[in-house]
């Protein structure tokens, strides 16, 4: 009697766990995961404030590395480089180039040289992940805050490195490098796979950068360049995850 019992009584544990992964009448929803998580970003920033007089639309590749908790916090560092092709500083070289916006090389010849937008960012985030999926925790709307250190200037790249205006120190007083604290909120959807392979996020940015010009002097507007920014970017932002989150065997043993 007793082992007929038992063996009803695995019976019954072993239907009710198919039911309830029965897709007819709806999966058990997946609790949230814990572990560390690893992220691919990339940014299209608008600027805004001080940033938009000297720079046009910007790029941004991301690096971050979070760990999850089971309650959906998620905290870790990042790292952010900045690119960038369009600078409206009108006065950039000014005392150096021409009618024709070219610059006089050490030989007498005319040349073109490039300038780009580069910088970094690097800092700390804390986000809370708000679930909203029916079948998984893991899954839902996440609020990102980000505080930490920026960094940008104009890249002036001489090709033929034959401009002696240009070389070295002397180069310091035309990029406009500046720097200091950011913040930075990011509201995105979240999704992690139970199979571990289609793992993203995307959604929205802002960037609000209190920095200040870092140089003493600029060789073509004969002044210091050391005053307070605002730098404001308003981007779109994707990324992959690769998650590594801590798993639990889930058996059943009878006697």
């Amino acid at each position: 009697m007793k082992k007929a019992l038992m063996s009803l009584l695995s019976v019954c544990l072993f239907s009710a766990h198919a039911f309830a992964q029965d897709p007819v009448f709806g999966e058990q929803k997946k609790p949230a995961r814990k572990g560390f998580v690893f992220s691919v970003n990339g940014d299209y920033d608008l600027p805004g404030a001080d940033m938009a007089k000297r720079f046009g639309a910007s790029y941004r590749v991301g690096f971050e590395v979070f760990y999850k908790t089971k309650s959906n916090w998620m905290f870790g560092p990042k790292l952010d480089l900045i690119f960038g092709g369009k600078i409206k500083e009108d006065s950039l070289m000014i005392n150096l180039k021409d009618n024709s916006n070219m610059v006089l090389n050490i030989s007498g010849q005319r040349q073109g040289v490039g300038t780009f937008e580069r910088g970094y960012m690097i800092g700390v985030q804390l986000g809370k992940l708000i679930n909203t999926s029916k079948k998984s925790s893991d899954n839902g709307v996440m609020f990102l805050t980000s505080v930490g250190f920026i960094q940008h200037k104009i890249n002036i790249f001489d090709r033929s490195a034959s401009t002696p205006e240009l070389k070295t120190e002397f180069k310091k007083g035309y990029d406009r490098l500046a720097n200091g604290m950011y913040v930075e909120e990011y509201v995105c959807y979240n999704y992690f796979a139970d199979n571990g392979l289609i793992n993203f996020h995307i959604g929205l940015d802002v960037m609000a950068g209190f920095t200040a010009g870092r140089r003493d002097f600029l060789w073509d507007v004969r002044r210091p360049d050391t005053g307070s920014r605002l730098d404001l970017l308003f981007g779109i932002r994707g990324g992959w995850y690769l998650p590594i989150f801590k798993r639990k065997s889930e058996e059943f043993f009878f006697e």
